[in-house]
């Protein structure tokens, strides 16, 4: 395994499993946007699909369902984190196909 396969699978690791203090099993359920209630399962959503349009009120909305502001920042990076893997193993699995391809 390379390096950076190494360091990725840490990362992920390190955000679904580090301490924190927003639940192993709401950061896991961000990760995968699967799972979650409303209004924390909108809010996902956005932030997995549509981050720059994330607004104040949109992180309001989430404040007030009881969430405090670090567990809502844990949860955002564990849903930002399990976008872009999901994008990158889209991607390393057209690669691996074009290359089969050849």
């Amino acid at each position: 395994m390379t390096d950076i396969n190494r360091q990725r699978e840490a990362l992920i690791e390190r955000v679904l499993d580090g301490a924190g203090t927003a639940a192993q099993s709401e950061r896991q359920a961000a990760f995968e946007n699967a799972g979650l209630a409303d209004p924390l399962k909108t809010f996902i959503q956005k932030v997995a699909t549509q981050a720059t349009a994330v607004t104040d009120r949109d992180i309001a909305v989430v404040l007030a369902s009881g969430l405090t502001e670090d567990q809502i920042f844990e949860i955002v990076i564990c849903a930002a984190v399990g976008q872009s893997a999901r994008q990158y193993n889209s991607a390393h699995a057209a690669l691996d196909l074009a290359i089969s391809e050849e």
